[in-house]
C-alpha cells in the first residue's frame, strides 16, 4: 500500500467553493438568457413572417444595425435643422428673443417689400440656367473624350481637370487675371492687343460682375463632375460593345445613346445633384471676386441673401424662409432632373 503524503494532497478551500458556486451561477444565468433570446427570436421570426417589410427587416437587420449610428447623425444634423428653419420661417426670431410666430409674413415680405431677393432670385436663375446644363454637358463631353487617351496622359489630364477643385487659392487666380489695373491679365493682354487704352474695372463694374461669375463658376463646376463621370466611363462593360455592333449599334452615337449613358445612369444622377446644388448653391464666388454686397448687387444671389439675414443681421426667421424656398427649389429641380435621366437610352 503506497504512502500518502498529506502535505501534497489537494485542498478544498472556501475560496474554491465560492469560485465553483459562481460559475454554476454564471452558467445557469447564462444558459436561462440564451433560451429567453431562442424564444425571442423565434416569436420574432414568426412575426415577420406577417408581411413582406417587416420579412425584410429581419432578414437584414444587421444591415440595419450598422446603419444606426449614420442615421442618427444624418438626423440630428440634417434632417432636424431643416424641420427647425422650416417652422422658424414662421417665426419672428433675433437670437436674442423667443421665436414669435407671424405666418407668412417672412415669405409675403420676401416676394412683396424685398427688391433685393428678387434681384438675387433673378441672377441666381441666369448662373443656374448657364452654368448647369453648360457645365454638366461639358463635364460629360470632356470626360467622354479623355476616357480614350492612353493611360498616362488620362491620368495627367485628369489631374489637370480636377485641380480647381481641391485648390484652395483657385479663386486668387481670377481676381489677378480681372484686376482693376494695367497689371491684371485680362488689361494687360487687351491694351497690349490694342483693343482698349484704359484698364477696365472688371469687378468694380456692375456689368461685367455677373458674366465673370458665370466664367468662375464654370470653371469651377467641372472638376468633381468631371472626376465622377470618369469614373462611370471607366465601369462600362466594354463586351457591351461588341454585343451592341451584333444587334445593330453602327455608330459611336447609338453607342453613347443605348450603351454608354444607361450603364452611367448613377453617375450620371450623382453627377446632376452636385450641378444643381453648385448651381443654386453660388455665393462664395460672388463674395471673393466682387465683395459683399456687389456693386448695385450685380452679383448677388440667394445664398448672398441668406448669409447677409442669417450671419450679419441675425434675422433668423427671414433667413430661413430664405433657405426653406431654396431648398424646396433644389427639390423641384432634382425630381426634374431625375425623370429627364431616367428616359436616357429609352
Amino acid at each position: 500500500m503506497e504512502n500518502i503524503d498529506i502535505e501534497k494532497a489537494p485542498v478544498i478551500s472556501e475560496g474554491n467553493k465560492e469560485k465553483k458556486g459562481l460559475k454554476k451561477w454564471m452558467c445557469a444565468k447564462s444558459s436561462k438568457f440564451r433560451s429567453w433570446w431562442d424564444d425571442k427570436r423565434h416569436k420574432m421570426d414568426k412575426w415577420s413572417r406577417e408581411t413582406p417589410f417587416r420579412r425584410k427587416m429581419w432578414l437584414n437587420k444587421t444591415l440595419y444595425m450598422m446603419m444606426i449610428p449614420y442615421m442618427v447623425l444624418f438626423f440630428l444634423f440634417t434632417v432636424v435643422p431643416v424641420v427647425m428653419s422650416f417652422l422658424l420661417s414662421f417665426s419672428y426670431f433675433n437670437l436674442l428673443e423667443a421665436p414669435r410666430f407671424i405666418g407668412w409674413a417672412n415669405y409675403l415680405a420676401l416676394f412683396l417689400d424685398d427688391p433685393i431677393f428678387i434681384t438675387s432670385i433673378k441672377n441666381t436663375l441666369i448662373i443656374a440656367l448657364i452654368t448647369g446644363p453648360l457645365g454638366y454637358l461639358l463635364s460629360f463631353v470632356f470626360a467622354w473624350l479623355i476616357n480614350e487617351l492612353p493611360n498616362k496622359l488620362r491620368a495627367f489630364i485628369t489631374l489637370v481637370f480636377y485641380a480647381p477643385s481641391i485648390s484652395g487659392s483657385a479663386l486668387a487666380i481670377w481676381t489677378l487675371i480681372f484686376a482693376s489695373d494695367i497689371y491684371g491679365y485680362a488689361n494687360s493682354f487687351l491694351i497690349n492687343w490694342g483693343l482698349i487704352r484704359e484698364p477696365i474695372t472688371w469687378l468694380q463694374d456692375s456689368a461685367y460682375i455677373l458674366p465673370i461669375v458665370i466664367v468662375v463658376q464654370l470653371w469651377m463646376s467641372l472638376g468633381v463632375n468631371f472626376l465622377t463621370l470618369i469614373a462611370g466611363l471607366k465601369g462600362v462593360d466594354r463586351s457591351q460593345y461588341e454585343a451592341g455592333a451584333v444587334d445593330g449599334v453602327k455608330n459611336r452615337w447609338q453607342e453613347l445613346w443605348y450603351i454608354t449613358l444607361p450603364n452611367m445612369k448613377p453617375q450620371l444622377l450623382f453627377s446632376a445633384v452636385l450641378q444643381i446644388s453648385g448651381s443654386l448653391g453660388v455665393g462664395a464666388i460672388t463674395t471673393a471676386l466682387a465683395g459683399f454686397p456687389s456693386v448695385n448687387y450685380a452679383g448677388h444671389t440667394i445664398v448672398n441673401h441668406l448669409q447677409d439675414y442669417g450671419t450679419t443681421r441675425y434675422e433668423m426667421g427671414y433667413a430661413s424662409a430664405i433657405a426653406t424656398l431654396l431648398f424646396i427649389s433644389a427639390i423641384i429641380l432634382n425630381k426634374l432632373i431625375r425623370k429627364i435621366i431616367g428616359r436616357v437610352g429609352s
